[in-house]
């Protein structure tokens, strides 16, 4: 039986696809969004806005782990101490 995404939230549809997807297969980020309107079902009269929209989501929800070159995994993947490795790597750059 399919599941019925049509009342699920954005953000909890690309937690399942992540999840389906595997730990070592983070996707990207245009991927994953695509993926969440195709199943969500909904019309989107400008994809970019409807990208922005679900990728600001998706960012700020601690499930979510962004891991490189527009790659996002869940953070349940990554051990504590490699999420600080990344976040610090990033700042340490300025």
């Amino acid at each position: 039986m399919a599941e019925d995404f049509s009342q699920m939230s954005e953000v909890d549809i690309a937690y399942r696809i992540l999840s389906a997807s595997g730990k070592d297969n983070p996707l990207n980020f245009k991927t994953l969004i695509r993926e969440v309107i195709d199943k969500k079902g909904k019309v989107v009269q400008d994809e970019a806005a409807a990208i922005s929209e679900i990728y600001t989501m998706i960012n700020m929800d601690s499930r979510f782990q962004y891991v490189r070159d527009g790659l996002w995994g869940l953070s349940d993947w990554y051990p504590p101490e490699t999420k600080r490795a990344r976040s610090s790597s990033k700042t340490s750059k300025a």
